[in-house]
């Protein structure tokens, strides 16, 4: 067979492959029915009512959001979560910052005699064993370089696909990564300008760090970051922002924090602790009369509908710390979110946080048991989990949650949901406390489908909260992503959310198919110049040939003489 008809019949195979694996690809929250959730259709919003929302819903919905917005019902906030991108760089590399060959070198200094040695024979010895050494050290090591740098500049991209692609199809109105942005925190400046310029150019173009400015620290007279299901400049602003969260390899923990690592990430990425207030607009005026008011209304429990960001640098929560100054200020800003949240028998107020570490959880419930580790001078060094004390601020803090029936507003606390990273293998849970139980009660966690089962959520005398640690975005862990829908229930005057995981899958099919669609066009390439040499009169059909013979000009063939044994001419 010749080289042409080979690599038609080669074509013929790999493109039809190529168009489907990259149709797939670049529009797999498409084929995955990825979307975020919507609101039930029925006004009460009752867990039963949820399913009405079925996944035909939730993607029929989002095709109407690319078609006719002003037909949609998704929820006025719309999160995109994503976890632990953690780009890593040139310290990952194996000949990082020396020579790929040291051991040719050697040798040809040996030889050279810019070396000294005993003798000869042991020169030679040495020269033998440095050549040994660059076959089972320098290549390998050379080779493992060179896939590794191909493999960081392939992770930004199959990073930047997933956001890239989500961002389009699933239309959020806000987006955040929680934490663990670069892959280590003790890299130096230099590095870290590399890998955040890569984070910004590569795997996250056209995103924006949260403006300073924007960025607020609680307090009781605060200015609006913007209005939910409104459509202006300031939504598609938020469109592009993305909240960045601190983690571990970013600044480290609380004993490797210091006032250096904080302030390079708070200059490229934005600040580490902060709160952000959106409201909902009430258009109705009858139902805005039911509004609290001092003087209008004051016996009403209703505020106006507003969510609650608050960004947690819980960093350096627990002890010891490496900057006490640092944890101070850490503690300061938790207590101030505290003082400066609604008062829990009011209603209407909706709370996000937002942080890295995952609040405790007994060993079994997640993936990553409870584990420190400290440095031997003291502070944290590592840990999978915040302290069961630091977890308690959250819940009995900013929620506001209690196990004394005679607290505040029953114990029941604020409504609100806990995003986080770290465990690469994601974990939904439920944190509750049944006041029941009298002096025994206690923090206990479930997973949240085991909550759902026993019917937990919303039960009385069972206070409760929902943590979902997001499952990492690395390739290793399958290119997840989470959707965050919070929508307002008028009728409760309570928000409502639901949560949705949609994953590419693992970086080798990114690659799988990039590759294919390289061979393609390589392959078209040169079957066009085939085809191109092929009208030039060449015969490509029976390669490697001269150009093709040209017939008589007349039809008729040219009489040859054939040489017979007696050496007369024969007519043929």
């Amino acid at each position: 067979m010749s080289p042409a008809a080979l690599l038609r019949n080669v074509l013929r195979g790999l493109i039809p492959l190529a168009v489907v694996c990259t149709f797939y690809l670049y529009l797999y929250p498409v084929f995955l029915g990825c979307a975020f959730p919507l609101p039930p259709q029925s006004a009460g919003g009752a867990e039963q009512d949820r399913s009405a929302a079925t996944a035909t819903a939730t993607f029929q919905d989002t095709v109407r959001q690319h078609v006719l917005a002003s037909s949609s019902r998704a929820a006025p906030f719309r999160l995109l979560a994503l976890g632990d991108p953690q780009l890593e760089g040139d310290t990952s590399i194996r000949n990082y910052n020396r020579e790929s060959f040291p051991h040719l070198t050697w040798a040809i200094r040996h030889l050279t005699y810019k070396t000294e040695h005993s003798s000869l024979r042991k020169r030679l010895r040495q020269v033998v064993h440095d050549v040994v050494d660059i076959f089972f050290d320098d290549i390998p090591d050379t080779l493992e370089s060179v896939r590794k740098r191909i493999d960081l500049f392939g992770n930004d991209f199959y990073l930047a696909h997933i956001y890239r692609t989500l961002k389009w199809w699933a239309k959020p109105t806000h987006i955040t990564v929680l934490g663990d942005l670069l892959g280590s925190q003790w890299i130096k400046a230099p590095e870290f300008e590399r890998r955040s310029w890569r984070f910004w150019n590569r795997s996250f173009k056209g995103g924006e760090r949260v403006p300073d400015e924007v960025a607020g620290y609680p307090s009781d007279e605060y200015d609006l970051a913007g209005l939910l299901g409104v459509e202006d400049e300031n939504a598609a602003a938020w469109r592009r922002r993305i909240i960045n969260v601190a983690g571990n390899h970013d600044i480290g923990y609380a004993g490797d924090l210091t006032f250096e690592r904080l302030e390079r990430f708070e200059r490229v990425f934005g600040k580490a602790a902060y709160e952000l207030r959106f409201e909902l607009p009430i258009t109705d005026p009858a139902v805005n009369a039911t509004i609290h008011d001092a003087e209008t209304n004051p016996d009403s429990n209703r505020l106006p509908p507003e969510l609650r960001i608050v960004n947690v640098n819980n960093m350096n929560l627990d002890t010891p710390a490496a900057e006490q100054s640092l944890q101070d200020k850490t503690y300061a800003f938790v207590n101030d979110v505290i003082n400066t949240a609604s008062a829990v028998e009011y209603t209407g107020h909706f709370t996000v946080v937002l942080t890295h570490i995952p609040l405790y959880k007994p060993e079994g419930i997640c993936v990553d048991a409870p584990f420190f580790s400290f440095h031997s001078g003291g502070g944290v060094k590592e840990q999978n989990q915040l302290s069961s004390d630091a977890s308690r601020g959250f819940l009995e803090g900013i929620f506001g949650l209690n196990g004394d029936p005679n607290s505040p507003g029953q114990g029941r606390g604020r409504r609100g949901v806990i995003l986080n990273g770290h465990d690469h293998e994601g974990c939904d849970i439920y944190h509750y406390i049944n006041q029941t139980e009298g002096e025994e009660r206690q923090w206990r966690v479930t997973r949240w489908e085991a909550a759902q089962t026993e019917q937990l959520p919303g039960k009385p005398d069972v206070p409760g909260l929902r943590e979902i640690t997001v499952r990492a975005m690395m390739g290793g862990f399958g290119g997840n992503a989470g959707l965050l829908s919070v929508w307002f229930d008028q009728d409760a005057w309570e928000w409502r959310f639901e949560f949705a995981n949609c994953a590419l899958g693992k970086q080798y099919f990114w690659w799988f198919v990039h590759i294919i669609d390289l061979i393609a066009v390589v392959g078209l390439v040169l079957y066009g110049i085939l085809r191109a040499v092929a009208a030039a009169g060449f015969d490509v059909e029976n390669w490697p040939g001269a150009k093709a013979p040209r017939g008589p000009t007349n039809g008729n063939a040219e009489k040859k003489s054939a040489h017979v044994g007696n050496g007369d001419a024969k007519k043929e």
